[in-house]
This record gives C-alpha cells, structure tokens and sequence, in this order.
C-alpha cells in the first residue's frame, strides 16, 4: 500500500467528513444508520485512532469546540478533498481479487470425506441464504436511504445471489461424481 492510500476505513471516514465536518460520535451515528459496518470493519473505539492517523497526513484538519464541552469536529483539507477523489474514483474503477474463506476451503477439499465437504457446502449455501435475507430486512428496514446506499446493498445481494448459484451448481456436479475416498 502506498503511503498516501488509504484503508477502506480511513477512507469511509474521509468521506463522511466531506459531506460535513463531524466529530466522532457524529461520524458513529451516520455509520450506524446507513448501515455501514455491513461493508467495513469500522468500529466506535477506532473511529478517534482513525481521525487521528487522517489528521497526521493532513487530510483532516480538528476544529477547536467553542466552549469547552463541545466536541472537537474534524473538517475535510484540500489535500483530503483531492486524496478522497482520486481515492474513490480508483475504488470504483478498479476490481480487486476477492480472498474468501470458500476459495481456501475449496484448496483443501481433497482432505474432507464426501459427507464432510457436501455438508459443508450445503451449511454455506445456508448461511449465504440467511445472510442475503438480512440485508434484505436491514435495507427495508433502513428506508428511505439515500440510492447509493440502496445500490451498495443491492451489489452485495448480488454477490450473495452469484455464491448461491455457484453453490447450488457445484453441489449438483459433486453430488453426482463419484470419489475415490
């Protein structure tokens, strides 16, 4: 990673900023009501570690509370503005190799027994059906979110409609082959 790029998480927070200056407890709020923390791993202890590391590259700057119980609120620089854009942009163009616990699983298949790896398979395509009616019920329970948020909820569903097709066929393949164990 290049020092000037960011983590998904340093760059979620960035973005928040952008849309207002906001202090942590702020920035807690908006995550949780979007339902951010279904697509990072962000939670509130870190987001005052966070602010700090995005303050030390001067891509935040803190802003002095007027009086002394006001939390302190963190605004976005320019040179915040211009790493979150060339950051987003990149994130949105760019496709990154997924790292699944399936693909690892599915190197070490020949070390299961045909129960053991039809079992395990058919355990995943029921948590990713359980997983994909969660976001389901979190989306409409979350409405009216704004459609970017909608499109990020949708884009997950549709990686979870892709695993339970993938899911489904390899169940069927492997059902039906014959194993030397």
């Amino acid at each position: 990673m290049k020092e000037s790029e960011l983590t998904h998480s340093e760059l979620l927070v960035l973005g928040l900023i952008a849309e207002m200056p906001r202090h942590g407890y702020e920035l807690e709020q908006v995550i949780e009501q979007r339902g951010m923390r279904e697509w990072t791993q962000i939670g509130f202890s870190s987001l005052y570690f966070l602010l700090g590391k995005l303050e030390k590259k001067a891509l935040v700057k803190a802003e002095k509370p007027a009086h002394a119980k006001a939390r302190k609120s963190y605004r976005l620089t320019a040179l915040g503005r211009k790493i979150l854009l060339e950051q987003t942009l990149a994130a949105l163009k760019n496709v990154q190799s997924s790292r699944s616990s399936l693909l690892t699983g599915m190197l070490h298949w020949a070390v299961l027994t045909r129960k053991q790896a039809l079992d395990a398979l058919d355990g995943r395509y029921q948590a990713a059906q359980e997983e994909r009616q969660r976001l389901e019920d979190i989306q409409f329970e979350q409405q009216p979110l704004p459609d970017y948020v909608d499109a990020m909820f949708d884009y997950s569903k549709g990686q979870l409609d892709a695993e339970i097709e993938w899911i489904t066929r390899t169940l069927d393949y492997m059902k039906m082959k014959t194993w030397d164990t």
